[in-house]
């Protein structure tokens, strides 16, 4: 795991923005695996930019998401289908056909979940996985107790996600409990992985997941067993680490990172 601590939430969010954009440019049938949430929308947005002005190609790629919420239809506005749609698909080249989501209000669940496992298999599996990072930890919606070998199924949330989640509802009380969610067995069998967060309200998790010992209790954590794992944080998110120093090294000093400090609009 490598950690790249930028000064802005503005700042981070660009240079995962820039990061994707080098793989898709590198590689034009990425299978990219796509997250939500507030977080995201300012790398979406940059992306839909890049788009627009440079000419970055949407067209071979194939995406799925980590979640969606148990009976809640495509269609219904507060569904990570409608929020994909809005934020970036609408926006971009990308084929509609080739966007995959769970279906949340697929008849027999346990086979949805089953079927969207073998989807991923038979893309030859995930190049990138994009992942926010929830108060209790969560990547995707692997709650507390996650087992770190989980596939995609249904779990149930935790008050503290709802909590968090609801009032991006217009009525709150009528958000889902349940999700499905790629597990993190799943995440983690994808090639690379970036963790976004930004915030003082992410520094306590983020410090617990890079730098706590890896347990069931914070999914996140299990992403220090990842061959390639890169977490972005502003300097709001970095507050609590302990290896700053080291981390800004990092950032400083590797080759692979020359040409985001150069600050390219067309890096690779």
């Amino acid at each position: 795991m490598e950690v790249i601590i930028q000064s802005t939430p503005a700042a981070a969010a660009e240079l995962l923005a820039r990061l994707i954009a080098h793989d898709l440019r590198a590689q034009p049938r990425l299978v990219l695996g796509l997250a939500t949430g507030r977080t995201m929308e300012s790398v979406y947005d940059r992306l839909a930019r890049m788009h627009r002005e440079d000419g970055l190609s949407f067209a071979g790629t194939r995406t799925f998401n980590l979640d969606e919420y148990v009976g809640l239809p495509a269609s219904d506005p507060h569904s990570y289908r409608h929020y994909m749609q809005e934020h970036l698909f609408r926006h971009v080249d990308v084929d509609v056909r080739n966007t995959h989501l769970p279906h949340g209000d697929a008849p027999d669940l346990d086979a949805e979940c089953r079927r969207y496992e073998e989807l991923i298999q038979q893309c030859g599996g995930i190049d990138l996985q994009l992942l926010g990072i929830g108060q209790t930890g969560h990547i995707g919606f692997n709650e507390p107790l996650s087992a770190l070998r989980s596939r995609t199924r249904v779990k149930a949330l935790s008050p503290v996600t709802i909590a968090q989640n609801s009032p991006l509802f217009a009525d709150p009380a009528k958000m889902p409990r349940r999700a499905i969610t790629m597990g993190v067995g799943t995440i983690l069998e994808a090639r690379r992985v970036v963790l976004l967060a930004t915030g003082t309200g992410k520094a306590e998790i983020i410090a617990k997941a890079v730098e706590g010992p890896i347990t069931s209790m914070i999914s996140a954590t299990a992403l220090q067993m990842h061959a390639r794992c890169t977490v972005i944080v502003d300097e709001a998110a970095a507050a609590k680490l302990q290896g700053v120093d080291y981390y800004r090294w990092i950032f400083a000093n590797e080759p692979e990172w020359e040409p985001y400090r150069c600050g390219s609009a067309h890096v690779g």
